[in-house]
Parts: C-alpha cells; sequence; structure tokens
C-alpha cells in the first residue's frame, strides 16, 4: 500500500494560491459588472380603505383626495384601494368592520356610529357653541384628540382615527311644502342621523336614520316626508330635487361636521412610523382640498338647482333656530346627566369655544356687509 505523500506549502505556493483565489473573485465581479443593475422593487403594503358614501357622492370624490395624497407620498412603499359604500360592508358598519379588521380603514362621519356612544357626536355634528366648524376642528386637532382616544378605549374599538374637511352648516332640508314655524315641524317624517336625531325628536319631528343611498327611495315610499344630508351638490347628486323642490337652508341641527378617518390600530402600528405620519398628516392636507372642493361645487350646484331644476331655495324661519337652541338645552342637560364622559367632553368643548368665540366675534369682519355692498340685498 502506498504511503500518503504528505504535501508542505511554503511561502511561495501559499502567495501563488492566494494570487489565483483574488484573481478569480476579481474576474468574476468584472464579469458580474458587465451586465446592467437589476434592482427588485419590494410589493407595496396595501391597505383596503371603504367609504360610507354612495357611489356618486362627492363625498366620494372627498376620500380619493386624501387616498391621492397617501399614495403620492408613500412613493410606492403604501398604497391605500379606495371601495365605495357597500363594497364589503353597509356605510353604518364602517367603524365596526375597520376596528375587527374586516377593513383595513374607513372613511365616514362619526355619527355614522353614534348608536355606540352620544361622545361620537361630539367629534360631528354635536351641539352648536358659537364655534364654526373650522373652529371645533382646532378644538379636535388642540384639545380634542386625547378624549377621543379614551373613548375608543371605553368602547374597545380598536382604531386609530383622524378628522378632516370642515364642513359648511347643513341645510335644514327638503320638503314638500315650505315650512314657515317651528310648530309645522310636529310629526313630520323626517331623515337626520346622529344627535341632530335626537334633537328633532325633541322639536317634535318623527326621525329615521338613513344611510344616503336610501334617501330617496324612502321619500317616494312615504316612509320620511322630509329630509336633510349635507349639501347641495351631495343632495343634487343622489336626485333630492326630483322628490321635493323646496329647500331650507341654515340650521341648527348640524351645524359643523368634520369627516372621520379610521385604521384599525394592529394594521396602523404595524406601518413604520414614517408611513404612519403620512397616514396622519395626509389627512391634514386633505382638509384643505376638500374645502377647495366644496366651496366651488356647493355654490356652483345651489345655483343649478334653482336654475335647471327650479329648486325654491328658502331661508330657514328664526323661530326654528330658536327652537332648536332650546332643544340642544334639554338635551345635553339630559344626555350629561345620563353619561358623565359626554359631560366632560362637552365642558371641553364650551370652554373652548366662550375663548375662540369671543375672539372670533370681536374680530371678524361683517362679511355679509361686504357682500352686500358689491352684489346687493340677499332677501332674506
Amino acid at each position: 500500500m502506498d504511503k500518503e505523500v504528505e504535501i508542505k506549502e511554503t511561502p511561495k505556493t501559499v502567495s501563488r494560491r492566494k494570487f489565483l483565489t483574488t484573481a478569480a473573485a476579481v474576474t468574476t465581479g468584472a464579469a458580474i459588472t458587465g451586465f446592467p443593475s437589476i434592482s427588485v422593487a419590494a410589493s407595496p403594503i396595501v391597505l383596503k380603505m371603504q367609504g360610507a358614501w354612495g357611489a356618486k357622492d362627492i363625498f366620494n370624490d372627498m376620500a380619493q383626495e386624501y387616498v391621492d395624497r397617501v399614495n403620492e407620498m408613500a412613493e410606492g412603499r403604501l398604497r391605500i384601494d379606495y371601495l365605495v359604500a357597500g363594497s364589503v360592508v353597509k356605510p353604518f358598519e364602517v367603524m365596526e368592520a375597520t376596528s375587527k379588521g374586516v377593513i383595513d380603514a374607513g372613511h365616514q362621519v362619526a355619527v355614522y356610529w353614534y348608536g355606540k356612544s352620544k361622545v361620537a357626536s361630539l367629534f360631528g355634528s354635536g351641539p352648536v357653541t358659537g364655534c364654526t366648524a373650522d373652529q371645533n376642528l382646532a378644538w379636535i386637532a388642540k384639545e380634542g384628540y386625547p378624549f377621543y382616544n379614551e373613548l375608543m378605549k371605553k368602547l374597545q374599538l380598536d382604531v386609530v382615527g383622524f378628522f378632516a374637511m370642515p364642513m359648511p352648516t347643513q341645510p335644514l332640508g327638503w320638503f314638500k311644502k315650505p315650512i314657515k314655524s317651528a310648530s309645522q315641524l310636529k310629526g313630520l317624517k323626517y331623515r337626520t342621523v346622529g344627535l341632530a336625531a335626537d334633537l328633532m325628536q325633541e322639536l317634535g319631528c318623527k326621525v329615521t336614520q338613513l344611510p344616503g343611498g336610501e334617501i330617496v327611495p324612502a321619500m317616494e315610499r312615504g316612509v320620511i316626508e322630509a329630509f336633510e344630508y349635507n349639501n347641495p351638490t351631495s343632495d343634487m347628486r343622489f336626485g333630492a330635487q326630483d322628490v321635493a323642490k323646496n329647500y331650507m337652508m341654515g340650521s341648527y341641527h348640524q351645524a359643523q361636521e368634520f369627516f372621520e378617518i379610521v385604521f384599525n390600530r394592529k394594521r396602523y402600528e404595524s406601518l413604520p412610523k414614517d408611513l404612519q405620519m403620512v397616514l396622519r398628516y395626509s389627512a391634514e392636507a386633505a382638509s384643505t382640498s376638500n374645502f377647495a372642493m366644496a366651496m366651488d361645487n356647493y355654490s356652483r350646484d345651489l345655483q343649478t338647482l334653482k336654475d335647471k331644476d327650479h329648486v325654491h331655495v328658502l331661508r330657514t324661519p328664526q323661530s326654528i333656530f330658536d327652537a332648536q337652541l332650546k332643544g340642544w338645552d334639554v338635551l345635553v342637560k339630559r344626555i350629561s346627566a345620563q353619561d358623565p364622559y359626554f359631560a366632560k367632553v362637552w365642558e371641553s368643548q364650551k370652554a373652548w369655544a366662550k375663548r375662540v368665540g369671543y375672539y372670533s366675534f370681536f374680530n371678524s369682519a361683517d362679511y355679509k356687509a361686504a357682500y352686500e355692498h358689491l352684489f346687493g340685498k340677499l332677501g332674506f
């Protein structure tokens, strides 16, 4: 049997082997760098968001403005796919579905889930304080979010929410015959939502709460005799002018409201911090663009309703405003006695309104006088 031959490496052979190994690596590297560089983009994180709005509603356009801002700023790392009302759940089920993770996110208003707590209306169309919608949105930004987050914990709603778009005063609504006094509201079958439903019941209405897409069919069947939704554009798009011709403008029942943009908390917190901030600050950006869209469309479509559809645009009588204020007093006192947390949030809003309203009323110009100086008397 042959003996194994032991090969001893000298410094010369080691040096030669290292040279060959290094040369091979360099050659291989050169071969790789000779080809075009190929980058493989990671798939974006996709969030499914459903709105509470019918397919034709301008609110879908406003929701899309938010989605577009998120998608552009996320630069391909995150994408929201937006779905209209009913795609997965009904409009009044958006909050619950988001909390449970059935959908990742929702675009709605807080009064759509106020059945869980009347405090929800304080983050939407709550009692009037003298503050405008933009001033109440400022309250949410500066003082309201801790109350909102505490409410989510109390109700075991697993969501993170943001607010956008200070909505103008919502009209009293659409009537087959003009309403000339508060007494004519007694017994009227009327549609509204949220705490406004409690208020209009206080004034004697028989209230039915319906999402936007169900209003006109209910009017046609006689389930309701009058209704409000939100604004001239939304109302016109779903055909309000086809079932009533008297449009009463101005009311205290929903003098301000905001979009509530909600995300499933676990889904939100799983995102990198910078993408969380994209979702948050896009709400602030969309708030400005939404309001601009509203002013452009609401004003134009109100004129279309008058000129093309022969709708009688009327100012709500002062007696109804007065009755609503008294109704709010009764309602807030009753709910505050039943729900200490409602009282706590309401006191914060009132303190804010007292300070902000004082500044605003002393400082604001008389815009109505300036308008009439340029364009003549408004006629109401």
